[in-house]
């Protein structure tokens, strides 16, 4: 295996030695050294079958490669722009755009109205706006256990929001028994005098590939409605969900879809939504937030200067939400895609003896289980996982250590929406590792 082509991200070498504290403010030092993170950093694919066999695979990006050039293909084929696309001015015509996108896939209760949508140049610009509208420094907003692991990056950069972690397994997070590891947390918090403001999830869950069970939604709700805390559900994957051969997997339920009446407020229930996943294009930068808060729309509204989507993106955007026969063949052709990467996947990780998370019909990727693999001798790693990831990179396959905050340790997001081949390549060279 040539290893010229990339390097180890778990050398001492990635964190910022910064020499200037003395030239920025104590906020952007702090900053500066989160940033210094080891599994803040991915590798890069670079493995090409004909010009690069001996490049990195990577298995740790959530990108759906599989249906991106049906998508550019059709911006292509449709997309015009206009003068008003490069001018100042704004349009109200994405709103009502993805208003009727997510009333059609999310089968709301109450209907969505452009009214109540904000949009922004991408969710993760979304959750510091959030920050911004919901928390004061100090506060905290509470997730589950496993999560996508850049939330802290999202909310505690700039606003300086605590993130406090529900401590709950991989296997039962989603069902309702899992509600009460987050009443837990808000009374441990309330003891050391730190102010919970929000609980969010990831509804399907990243990384488990999972949908959280209605019951869950409800008791999620009367929660936050008992605490008088915010509830917010990030639904960037609610069409990228398909019909799996998993007979423990659970239908996906936007938490719009349920009566909020009589479990809680809706100045506390906010969605998110983006372009990234279901529509294969991070690239694009845009999300949005639905919401029938007028508080909190506003709150939004006096930072939305700075996260302003561009014309030009609004332009795509619309262009793809609004020829609704081709936005329904599109999700039907993901969905179909989706599942057949699926079951090449999990037919390989079978193969190769390598235990995964079962009941998985959503999302890019699996929640597999290498903790018999690892490693005692740490090879100057902080802990097992970082040993571990370091021997299948040095094989030419990306596994990225700790970055869903799992609780037990040995367990990888493993993201297979790409090249079958590839997968199963990528496959081959971790079975390489542990054999």
């Amino acid at each position: 295996m040539d290893n010229s082509d990339y390097s180890l991200p778990f050398d001492a070498s990635i964190h910022l030695n910064i020499k200037m504290a003395s030239r920025t403010s104590a906020r952007a030092q702090a900053t500066a050294d989160f940033l210094g993170v080891p599994w803040k950093f991915a590798a890069k694919q670079t493995y090409d079958k004909e010009t690069n066999p001996g490049g990195v695979i990577s298995l740790a990006l959530a990108e759906n490669k599989l249906v991106v050039k049906d998508v550019r293909d059709f911006v292509n084929q449709n997309v015009t722009f206009e003068v008003n696309d490069f001018n100042y001015g704004s349009t109200d015509r994405f709103p009502k755009a993805l208003a009727a996108h997510l009333t059609e896939y999310l089968n709301p209760f109450l209907p969505i109205q452009p009214g109540h949508i904000r949009s922004t140049s991408s969710c993760t610009a979304l959750h510091d706006i959030l920050s911004w509208a919901i928390t004061d420094p100090g506060d905290a907003i509470i997730l589950n256990r496993p999560i996508y692991g850049r939330f802290e990056l999202d909310f505690k950069n700039r606003e300086q929001v605590k993130i406090l972690y529900a401590d709950t397994d991989a296997e039962t997070c989603l069902q309702e028994s899992a509600v009460q590891k987050y009443e837990e947390v808000i009374a441990d918090a309330a003891a050391s005098g730190v102010n919970v403001r929000a609980i969010l999830i990831v509804n399907p869950n990243n990384p488990l590939g999972q949908c959280y069970h209605r019951d869950t939604l409800v008791a999620l709700m009367k929660l936050c409605q008992r605490h008088q805390i915010h509830l917010i559900s990030d639904e960037v994957y609610a069409c990228s969900v398909f019909e799996s051969e998993e007979p423990e997997a659970v239908p996906f339920t936007s938490i719009l879809s349920i009566d909020p009446r009589g479990l809680i407020d809706l100045d506390l229930l906010h969605v998110e939504y983006g372009f990234a996943k279901d529509f294969a294009a991070g690239g694009m930068k845009l999300g949005a937030l639905v919401s029938q808060s007028q508080p909190i729309l506003r709150a939004v509204d006096t930072l939305m200067r700075f996260h302003t989507a561009s014309g030009p993106v609004l332009n795509i955007a619309c262009a793809l939400l609004e020829d609704r026969q081709w936005c329904r063949s599109y999700i039907e052709t993901m969905r179909g895609r989706i599942a057949g990467a699926h079951r090449h996947v999990t037919a390989e990780l079978r193969d190769a003896g390598i235990p995964y998370l079962p009941g998985s019909n959503a999302g890019f990727f699996l929640w597999i289980d290498l903790s018999a693999y690892l490693p005692t001798e740490l090879d100057g790693e902080a802990n097992a996982e970082f040993a571990l990831a370091k021997k299948t990179l040095a094989a030419g396959v990306f596994l990225h250590p700790q970055e869903e905050h799992g609780n037990k340790p040995g367990w990888f997001r493993l993201v297979y929406t790409q090249d079958p081949e590839i997968i199963t390549e990528g496959i081959r060279r971790i079975k390489g590792v542990i054999s």
